[in-house]
């Protein structure tokens, strides 16, 4: 049975590209800070829940002990936003820009690196999950966008140098999320992040080929 670790899933688009894959039989390995909720995504999907921050050593090795019998697919899902209200770059403070790099490149880096071996040899793939906040000028979203940006460098760079490996970074598009609606955008007006989880299943179905994809570009593709 193929096998899929996906980080940040207790809701929003980890929550709902874990459903995706649970019906389409993987087995799941998931994590999140929050308890309660990761306890009822893992019911839904019959998944097997860790909590925990990625940021922490300790809990990744827990992530890695749970798939040490073989990983397919790596979905670096976790993410933050970093200081909310999200401030110009003109006040952010050094530390909390190291602590949204600590989350969004830094712990993706240390769990790809950790599990790389079982995905070589299982000539398996890694999902992470970026932005356009990595590619366009938003005011306020400079700390945000910077460390998505240094995600898609490090996915490009790791797709030239594992070919074995499908790597995919994909920009999922506004989504009806917490997330978005702790950035001050209007979430309700977005659309439910199950779109964007059926369209990024695809990249995982087809094993298409390693690169940058948006959701809204695969979907029109459908």
């Amino acid at each position: 049975m193929r096998t899929a670790l996906v980080t940040g899933a207790s809701r929003g688009l980890g929550r709902a590209l874990a459903r995706e894959l649970a019906r389409d039989g993987w087995n799941l390995v998931i994590d999140a800070r929050d308890t309660a909720a990761l306890s009822a995504a893992a019911a839904e999907t019959g998944a097997t829940g860790i909590a925990g921050d990625v940021t922490d050593p300790a809990h990744r090795a827990d992530l890695v002990r749970a798939v040490s019998g073989g990983l397919d697919l790596l979905v670096n899902n976790a993410s933050t936003l970093g200081p909310t209200p999200m401030p110009r770059l003109a006040s952010l403070p050094a530390a909390d820009l190291a602590g949204t790099f600590a989350t969004n490149v830094l712990a993706p880096l240390a769990l790809i690196q950790a599990v790389l071996p079982s995905l070589r040899e299982r000539r398996g793939a890694i999902l992470n999950i970026t932005s356009d906040a990595a590619v366009e000028s938003y005011a306020t979203w400079g700390g945000y966008g910077a460390s998505k940006a240094a995600l898609e460098q490090l996915s490009n760079v790791l797709a030239a140098e594992e070919p074995g490996v499908a790597v995919w970074w994909a920009d999922p598009g506004e989504m009806n999320t917490a997330m978005l609606r702790a950035a001050g955008e209007d979430a309700d007006a977005a659309p439910p992040p199950a779109e964007a989880a059926a369209a990024l299943h695809r990249l995982i179905a087809h094993r298409l080929p390693s690169g940058r994809y948006r959701a809204a570009d695969l979907m029109a593709a459908r």
